[in-house]
């Protein structure tokens, strides 16, 4: 399916006040931006979360990748992607004093909103990230963007920063998203009885010995296993370096450092 053309004017910024974009925590809020507005560099893609119990929209892999880290942590209490830097004065005076040209509307010339890619609210306070690649940052018109975002946040006192794919640890994100897709349990593998008898043996069996075992012990189709184990890893009811021969052993400890 095509995007949506891209309009911009003062029709479209009262729409986006009028339906709640950019307002509200957790379950309420609504994004500046969905997956639908636009086409985006990289995949697009709508995801669940079960922190903030709502889809989230993120615009490339490396956004999508940095959430199920922020997801993971026991730190960060609320996720709120594509947040805009709602004063559009502030913005706009910001950017005159540093003598760069505010990004407006090739035809209507009214100003874009900018976007941070994450507000994160942590058990220490806010803190805005923008994702970036690093061959982004070799363009002067995105560093002049940066530049009136840094301004921005520093104004109002919230720590900011930009990360990049150097930043991003994708292999322990890869194996957040491998627990994540077992984070709810289907009604008959959630006895607890089940739960007991995998956590007794997975010290001294592989995640493959543990589930084939209770496949075939309990007479369930297989993988019914593995996805008990998954959901146990998920939620942090198995530390990882339980496991034998186990993978994914530096998933559970890490934790984005959000003071960096």
């Amino acid at each position: 399916m095509a995007k949506r053309k891209r309009i911009w004017n003062q029709g479209k910024y009262e729409s986006h006040i009028k339906s709640g974009r950019g307002l509200g925590e957790g379950q309420s809020y609504v994004p500046w931006i969905t997956v639908q507005d636009f086409s985006s560099k990289g995949i697009s893609s709508r995801v669940f979360s079960y922190k903030t119990n709502r889809v989230h929209h993120f615009l490339s892999r490396n956004e999508l990748s940095f959430f199920y880290l922020l997801e993971w942590s026991d730190n960060v209490l609320d996720i709120r992607e594509q947040f805009p830097l709602l004063d559009m004065e502030l913005a706009v005076a910001l950017a005159k004093d540093a003598e760069i040209r505010y990004p407006r509307d090739s035809i209507s010339g009214f100003p874009y909103i900018l976007t941070c890619d994450f507000m994160i609210t942590t058990k220490r306070g806010s803190r805005a990230r923008t994702i970036k690649s690093v061959s982004e940052l070799n363009k002067k018109r995105t560093l002049e963007k940066l530049e009136i975002e840094r301004r921005y946040w520093e104004y109002l006192g919230i720590d900011w920063r930009i990360v990049t794919e150097h930043e991003i640890d994708f292999r322990k994100s890869k194996n957040i998203e491998w627990f994540y897709t077992a984070a709810i349990l289907p009604d008959h593998l959630s006895d607890w009885r089940y739960r007991e008898a995998v956590l007794e043996r997975i010290r001294t069996m592989s995640i493959h010995q543990v589930s084939k075992w209770f496949d075939e012990c309990y007479g369930f189709p297989e993988g019914s296993g593995l996805r008990l184990i998954k959901h146990l890893m998920w939620h942090k009811a198995i530390a990882c370096e339980m496991i034998k021969g186990n993978e994914y052993s530096q998933a559970v400890s890490f934790t984005y450092d959000l003071g960096k």
